[in-house]
């Protein structure tokens, strides 16, 4: 993750257009692949909008800005960093917003701790995070740091819902060159397991709030102790709020279950949870589902790895770094009863199959809405330890949306493999505008340390609004959706549809609680909105699901109308068989105030790339999301200040994007061939070319770039092949990063002219 030092060095350049009177847009600066590139293309946007008086104000919110930001009192006045991510928040709610936001990473514990052990060693007095505090000072740290882990960046400046589809151009390249993907086979052994009871589904209740107040969550032990987990919620009026519960015992016995039957059938087991934004959630059930497959391991051990502090929700890797602390004949021990639990269990998909990295060994590999999509287009198949594709048993223990994903592999199996080049488009509105729905990255989900009830009071009047039956290790959570939001999500649907002519589908399940409560606001505000004529409907997330799969291999565009796990996993399930990337998206969130947030599509921040970068100097990650959302936050801004040169640059910037696309110049996957910086500069390239058209200043930039077009591609061919050294991971160092990310002096020189 590139940190704040490299910040420093773009924004002290001081734009020339940073007037009193510039148009202002906001840039985060957030984390590994995304950071990179932004460092080698944030020079040439300045370059492009100095002469439209357009000042870009870079907003560092990486996971180690945020971890600074924490804590002030510990650090020198040159070390400490303000809150960034909280400014940004309250922006967002202002008319005036213009922000450009890229991937940043959903911390999980063990990258958490990396990035303060690389703080630490670069002289950073912050605290090491205590995982299971011991005494009063360690659960301050603890909850301080749960302020970055998980989910943390992206409900904070969410102040809107979500409008995501594909441009024109990228759809159209994606059927001009579609991406081949697996065929699919009526007899394939692949299929979704979920859990029949004991889940969260299985379990929810909602309630709909009368008026303005607050809720407390409360838990009574068996001995009638009583204790607030969280004093108080404040609520809206007509506001939705939710509880559910999963049962731990019934989680390790549906464990039980499919381990077997994927030894029986002979078929991978793969799992599938998004352990780095359900913060609290999934990494314990991530940690089941390990404990369970290496139970004979753990029970044997348990003293061991009580001592060394293993943590099965990190992933097995951690009982693998753990171990090395032992002695050498007890790791060997340690290692032969793993060996043992292999051979005994069920092939495991692997993640890596060259280094032995299997699917249970890290849980921020393991992201639903990225892989179960990648299962589909490869024929239903993962890697296996020698590397082949093989059947898999995808487990995913809910079945609020695991049911979704089977429809989509049961389509593929009756329908065969869709095409991309003939696929319709599938694109989505979601609710997600101030926190909404569903998500267990936040303060109301709960591991039970002991069986009891948990229930959520009404402070309004005392009643009891939910109550559940929990027992020790169950996994509680309480979320709300404010109504607000769901009245604008409920327009923008409208709005999207009449806009595109294209029927708009609401995925909601009246058999559970929470939609059905969503059905019934739906129904309720669709009739404030001219619907005339226009094809919106209601239908359960599986039927929803067939019939935008139907729909796009018979070459229809559908608009997805959904909540926002939904949201995530749709986002990336039909732009990777679409355009076989979610990082093609275009994402626009309309504030509620009048503002604008502009997200550089989905496919989070890509570690893979910045390792493969790291070790021989070519940087795989495809910024066409970035550019595009530049673009539109360019041409809303010109029209909102009045500035038609501004508009004009959104434009060509559109139009540069077409053309680079229609001329192939994405990265490649290999070393020494065109990676990010050599996209980049075509980009600069046709950009300068498409303004010079209209406004001769750019005419000598354009020249020159197209003139000593062959020596700057080489340079950017010879500088790979070889590591590279930026001085960190999540805080490297601010010349090094420039350096590895502009190396080509041509170039440079281009854009740093006066011209």
């Amino acid at each position: 993750m590139i940190g704040h030092q490299s910040i420093r060095l773009l924004a002290s350049r001081k734009f020339s257009s940073s007037s009193r009177n510039a148009a202002k847009v906001v840039y985060t600066y957030t984390d590994e692949a995304p950071a990179l590139a932004t460092a080698g293309f944030l020079p040439i946007l300045n370059k492009f909008t100095n002469s439209a008086n357009v000042a870009f104000e870079i907003s560092d919110i990486s996971v180690a800005s945020r971890v600074l930001a924490l804590w002030p009192d510990r650090l020198s006045e040159s070390q400490r960093k303000p809150d960034n991510l909280a400014a940004l928040g309250e922006l967002a709610k202002t008319p005036d917003a213009n922000i450009i936001k890229l991937p940043n990473v959903s911390a999980s514990v063990p990258q958490l701790k990396a990035c303060i052990a690389e703080l630490q060693a670069k002289g950073y007095d912050v605290p090491s995070y205590p995982q299971s505090p011991t005494n009063s000072e360690e659960e301050v740290i603890n909850k301080t740091y749960a302020k970055v882990l998980g989910s943390a960046v992206n409900p904070v400046l969410r102040e809107g819902n979500s409008d995501r589809r594909a441009a024109a151009p990228v759809k159209a390249f994606a059927q001009a060159h579609p991406k081949k993907m697996g065929a699919w086979t009526k007899d394939s052994k692949t299929h979704v397991a979920f859990m029949k009871d004991g889940d969260f589904y299985g379990s929810e209740k909602s309630f709909v709030m009368p008026k303005a107040g607050s809720v407390r969550m409360e838990f009574e032990n068996k001995n009638g102790d009583v204790k607030v987990m969280k004093k108080t919620t404040p609520l809206l009026d007509n506001e939705v709020i939710d509880a559910s519960f999963m049962s731990r015992a019934k989680l390790a016995a549906f464990v039980e279950h499919e381990l077997a039957d994927a030894k029986a059938q002979d078929i991978l087991l793969s799992l599938h949870l998004k352990a780095t934004m359900m913060k609290v959630s999934d990494p314990r059930m991530f940690g089941t589902v390990v404990e369970v497959f290496f139970k004979d391991v753990f029970s044997k051990h348990a003293s061991l790895f009580k001592e060394l502090g293993v943590n099965a929700n990190n992933g097995f890797g951690d009982v693998l770094e753990k171990i090395q602390n032992a002695p050498a004949d007890v790791q060997k021990q340690v290692l032969a009863d793993v060996d043992a639990a292999y051979k005994s269990g069920p092939s495991l998909a692997y993640v890596n199959s060259d280094k032995g990295i299997t699917n249970l060994h890290v849980p921020s590999d393991v992201i639903v809405d990225a892989s179960m999509p990648v299962v589909i287009r490869d024929s239903g198949k993962m890697y296996n330890k020698a590397g082949n594709l093989q059947d898999t048993k995808c487990v995913i223990p809910d079945r609020c949306y695991a049911r979704v994903f089977q429809t989509a592999v049961d389509f593929v199996k009756q329908n065969g493999q869709f095409d991309a080049a003939t696929m319709g488009h599938t694109s989505n509105v979601g609710l997600m505008a101030q926190k909404a729905e569903e998500y267990g990255s936040h303060d109301k989900t709960f591991e039970m340390s002991e069986a009891g009830t948990m229930r959520v009071i009404n402070e309004n009047d005392g009643s009891v609004v939910f109550e559940h039956q929990v027992e020790q290790g169950d996994i509680w959570r309480m979320c709300q959706t404010k109504d607000i939001p769901i009245k604008d999500w409920v327009k923008l649907a409208v709005n999207r549809a009449r806009a595109s002519n294209t029927p708009a589908i609401f995925w909601l399940d009246p058999n559970r609680p929470h939609d059905a409560n969503l059905i019934k606001k739906v129904n309720e505000y669709l009739p404030e909105h001219n619907a005339e004529g226009l094809d919106i409907t209601i239908e359960t997330p599986e039927k929803a699901c067939w019939v935008s799969m139907e729909r796009a291999m018979a070459g229809k565009d559908t608009i997805s109308v959904t909540g926002n796990v939904l949201r995530d996993y749709n986002t990336d399930l039909f732009p990777i068989l679409e355009l076989a990337s979610s990082s093609k998206m275009l994402s626009i969130v309309p504030l509620l105030a009048g503002g604008g947030l502009y997200e550089t599509g989905a496919g989070g921040s890509a570690p893979k790339h910045v390792q493969q970068f790291l070790e021989e100097g070519h940087l795989r990650w495809d910024s066409l999301g970035e550019y595009l959302a530049t673009a539109v936050s360019l041409e809303e801004l010109g029209v909102k200040s009045g500035n038609e040169k501004v508009t004009q640059l959104g434009e060509c910037l559109n139009e540069a994007v077409a053309q680079w696309l229609n001329n192939n110049k994405g990265p490649s996957r290999k070393v020494n061939e065109i990676d990010n910086r050599g996209s980049v500069y075509y980009l600069a390239l046709y950009w300068a070319e498409a303004m010079a058209k209209k406004d001769k200043s750019f005419t000598k930039m354009a020249t020159a770039l197209r003139e000593n077009e062959a020596k700057i591609t080489q340079e950017l061919i010879d500088c790979q092949g070889k590591p590279q050294d930026i001085g960190g991971y999540y805080l490297p160092d601010k010349e090094m990063t420039e350096k590895a990310m502009r190396p080509s002096a041509t170039l440079n020189a281009i854009i740093d002219s006066a011209y």
